[in-house]
């Protein structure tokens, strides 16, 4: 085959495989907007490996303008899920509903973090852990607030506006607004000021 006709060839393969993915993801959105329990923004943004399921019950919303990137997943097993306008969800972000988990707007989370709002049970040495049960805890991230990549929400907190969470930090306790905040588990660093 000429030279020539193989870029033909390929160029045709590679338009046939970008028309096949905008027609999986606009499936893939008609079929969110059909969930009755799935509020989402035409506006919003998402791929087609973003994955936005009601497991278990509950319910999710996610305002306008609002991008989840790629692989990211947002899974409410029984909680509600409420993620607020303008915001940045980066590739590879879990974000649970458990106990319920509300996200204000402006806010940028980066790739590869996990928001639990849960905690398993262990108190007793004599039953297994799964079979213990959960404790349920909601988790608030108020507005303007940026995650760095590969931080930890744990259930219970609440991350007060205009904070930012350093890379790869666990955050097991609230942080008050405008303050920067960092380590495993987390120390405030400092205070943001004007």
């Amino acid at each position: 085959m000429a030279v020539g006709m193989k870029r033909i060839v390929k160029k045709i393969i590679v338009n046939l495989y970008q028309i096949k993915m905008r027609f999986d993801l606009k499936v893939k959105i008609w079929a969110i907007q059909m969930n009755p329990n799935i509020e989402m923004d035409k506006s919003v943004r998402i791929t087609n490996s973003t994955l936005i399921e009601t497991r278990f019950g509950g319910k999710i919303k996610i305002g306008k303008n609002t991008e989840l990137l790629e692989d990211v997943k947002i899974l409410t097993y029984g909680g509600n899920i409420e993620i607020g306008e303008n915001c940045s969800i980066n590739p590879g972000t879990i974000i649970y509903g458990h106990g319920n988990t509300r996200i204000g707007d402006h806010v940028l989370i980066a790739g590869h973090c996990m928001i639990i709002p849960a905690n398993h049970i262990f108190k007793d040495i004599e039953k297994n852990i799964d079979g213990q049960g959960i404790e349920l805890e909601a988790i608030q991230i108020s507005d303007n607030v940026w995650v760095a990549h590969g931080c930890s929400i744990m259930a219970g907190v609440t991350i007060g506006k205009g904070s930012v969470v350093a890379a790869g930090s666990v955050v097991n306790e609230s942080v008050p607004e405008f303050t920067l905040v960092g380590g495993v588990p987390i120390k405030i660093i400092k205070t943001i000021n004007k």
